[in-house]
């Protein structure tokens, strides 16, 4: 498997910024969520797990779907980037 580049201090606020954006406009969702805010910190699935406490079965479950992870675990991937656990209102068809 390739080794991913690491960013640079550039690309990595550039990434945090796009990621923030999605975030404010409703479209950062889960588990695409996790996976681009690895990537935005140039992390490989083990680096991202050790820094947030988990196993590399966790975080690749979580890219996946297949993980129901914790709030607690939620609030330590978010709060790297600024963000905090919130209900989002789900889109209706045909609403503003």
């Amino acid at each position: 498997m390739p080794r991913i580049r690491k960013p640079t201090r550039e690309e990595i606020w550039d990434r945090r910024a796009a990621i923030n954006e999605k975030a404010r406009s409703a479209q950062l969702r889960l588990p695409e969520g996790i996976a681009e805010m690895r990537h935005a910190l140039g992390l490989s699935q083990a680096e991202f797990a050790k820094v947030f406490s988990l196993t590399t079965r966790q975080v690749s479950e979580m890219e996946r779907g297949g993980a129901n992870p914790t709030v607690a675990t939620l609030e330590r991937i978010g709060r790297v980037f600024g963000f905090q656990i919130g209900f989002v209102p789900r889109a209706t068809p045909g609403a503003p």
